[in-house]
């Protein structure tokens, strides 16, 4: 069983047990969050149900495992013959949930 959610933004595909790697959430490691926007469900005896745009009633419940920051990305500016360089790096924030459960409708 599966289900693909929308959270901050961006779509996941989450498996009880699986670890997923989200943009930073404001949460204490250990905490508890709800996902209520859950766009298919796949279930085992029922197929495949896809909402229209969210399946009414299911959510998926994960935990908090961890904050962390990504490896360093270079972001390089140059515009040629003009003696134009910038150069920056950036690490981004992110936050490790563990999907505990998956509840359809």
């Amino acid at each position: 069983m599966y289900a693909l959610v929308e959270f901050k933004g961006r779509q996941y595909k989450a498996e009880k047990g699986a670890l997923l790697k989200v943009d930073r959430i404001d949460a204490e490691p250990g905490s508890k969050l709800d996902i209520d926007l859950v766009l298919l469900l796949s279930g085992d005896e029922k197929g495949i149900t896809v909402g229209t745009p969210y399946v009414a009633g299911a959510r998926v419940s994960a935990v908090v495992k961890s904050h962390a920051r990504d490896k360093k990305i270079i972001v390089f500016k140059y515009k040629p013959k003009k003696d134009y360089r910038r150069k920056q790096g950036h690490r981004q924030h992110y936050s490790v949930i563990e999907i505990e459960d998956i509840i359809g409708a």
